[in-house]
């Protein structure tokens, strides 16, 4: 059984994303938590199987908590979640540790599949999302998605490879419809998730 602990600062958030988290199929315990203070303490006493995190750009505790509970518990699970507005927050998250991240707009199977992959041992009944695994980026796709990974603006990562900030464009969304992603957030967290990003 799995044993869940979810920590945001805003109290409306945690109840709504428990309530959701109560109906996977082998949730058996569900800890809510607002701040980093209170995740490290809660987690020492009962280290969770899955973290989840939710993100705020206005609120940057989230991304506070997550590298301190990775910098004192190396193995944690951690799933961040939010909407996405701030690919660079995001990006924060992901580099901080979080293993993967979720919208708000995510279809329900796409959240249960995000937590079982994330877990790794979790059995649920509903399709799974496919594996990038096999997915072969260009070179050039794998230096911009590298990029977007350290929250670098797309001129940014053209004047690195001295390529037209078009060409990067073109480049990223080839590179989303292979991943399988919207957005660049997604492809940062499918790329560290699946391995393509180290």
């Amino acid at each position: 059984m799995t044993t869940i602990l979810i920590c945001d600062s805003r109290g409306r958030v945690r109840n709504a994303v428990g309530q959701a988290m109560a109906t996977v199929p082998g949730v058996e315990h569900i800890d809510c938590v607002a701040g980093p203070e209170e995740l490290l303490t809660r987690y020492s006493h009962r280290p969770a199987d899955l973290v989840l995190v939710g993100l705020d750009r206005f609120r940057p505790s989230g991304v506070e908590a997550i590298r301190r509970l990775v910098h004192a518990y190396r193995r944690a699970n951690i799933l961040v979640f939010g909407a996405a507005n701030d690919p660079l927050v995001i990006a924060s998250a992901i580099t901080g540790g979080a293993r993967g991240y979720v919208r708000w707009d995510t279809s329900w199977p796409e959240v249960v599949s995000a937590l079982a992959d994330t877990l790794g041992n979790v059995s649920v009944p509903v399709p799974r999302q496919p594996s990038s695994l096999g997915v072969q980026l260009t070179s050039r796709e794998l230096q911009v998605l590298t990029g977007m990974s350290q929250g670098k603006s797309n001129s940014a990562i053209g004047r690195e490879l001295h390529l037209a900030e078009d060409t990067v464009k073109t480049h990223a969304r080839r590179m989303f419809k292979k991943l399988g992603v919207r957005d660049r957030a997604q492809a940062v967290a499918h790329g560290f998730r699946r391995g393509v990003l180290v």
